[in-house]
């Protein structure tokens, strides 16, 4: 008895269910994977950043040049070094300026990505389709789930060709491993899963892209530079660590720094999982509860 009566929800709900989210998924991801001058695009952004930013603020050779040397010491080039990369250390917790920003820019392009997942939403109303599609049997969950996971993917998959520049432009390889190539993915899944979800529920009710544009834009950007992309939190002024604390790009970022460059984290990866975990499921369950609500046939 048991058996037939979750042989029959499974046929009824959970099939009907994943084949909805499947064909929802694909159909976005066809507009991007089809036409991939829209990855190029969205990957000069984050690229310029790494090469011109990156090399510019070349924080090694500013702490182990000759600029460095304290006048009538004549300090050896080796002992120069060896200071300069102690302040490296302590200040980046890795000699490679580059290398900590590169991490960054990972969480950087989840952010952007995550922010497009929004505007789907208020095409595909502007369009009819999402109007047609609400008329059909298709579950409200499996519409919000479908934008979500179509976001979360690009995101990751734009990571992986960031990272892959990083290192070609020069990230340390010293503790790049595979495992820790997966510990930062599975940082990056729930940020991008979080962050989706956030800005489809912004999107939700709205009919006006310049609306929704404003709004993302007005998150994005004080989300990436209240994070510890660009600098570490401790040399953040006081009331700024505060907020740098409570921001989930920061715990993503910090799982990145500690599993593929060593760098010693804050707080316990557990907790930053469980963090980013609990951010993108709260999320996901608000966007889907108001999808309910929102989204009427």
């Amino acid at each position: 008895m048991k058996n037939s009566r979750k042989e029959n929800f499974v046929k009824s709900t959970v099939r009907p269910f994943l084949r909805s989210l499947w064909s929802l998924t694909n159909r976005d991801l066809k507009k991007w994977y089809l036409a991939p001058v829209i990855l190029i695009i969205s990957l000069i952004q984050p690229v310029v950043w790494l090469g011109l930013f990156g090399k510019a603020f070349n924080f090694g050779s500013l702490f182990t040049g000759s600029a460095f040397n304290i006048p009538g010491l004549n300090l050896p080039q080796s002992v120069i070094n060896t200071i300069g990369n102690t302040m490296l250390m302590n200040t980046f917790g890795t000699t490679s300026y580059f290398s900590f920003l590169a991490i960054g820019m990972l969480a950087f392009i989840v952010l952007f990505t995550s922010m497009f997942s929004g505007m789907s939403v208020v095409w595909d109303r502007r369009f009819g389709f999402l109007d047609k599609l609400l008329t059909t049997p298709v579950s409200r969950g499996s519409i919000v789930m479908g934008k979500i996971l179509n976001s979360v993917i690009r995101a990751l998959v734009q990571a992986g060709v960031v990272l892959i520049i990083a290192i070609l432009l020069g990230m340390s390889l010293s503790y790049l491993s595979a495992g820790g190539i997966a510990i930062t993915f599975g940082a990056l899944f729930l940020l991008a899963f979080g962050m989706s979800s956030l800005f489809v529920l912004l999107a939700l009710k709205s009919t006006d892209w310049q609306t929704v544009t404003a709004i993302a834009n007005l998150l994005n950007l004080p989300l990436l530079f209240t994070s510890n992309a660009f600098f570490p939190i401790a040399a953040m002024p006081s009331w700024l660590q505060v907020i740098a604390n409570v921001n989930p790009v920061s715990y993503a970022i910090d799982i990145g720094r500690s599993s593929m460059l060593g760098v010693a984290s804050s707080m316990s990866i557990t907790f930053e999982f469980a963090y980013l975990g609990a951010f993108a499921v709260v999320m996901a369950a608000i966007s889907i509860v108001l999808s309910w609500k929102l989204l009427k046939g």
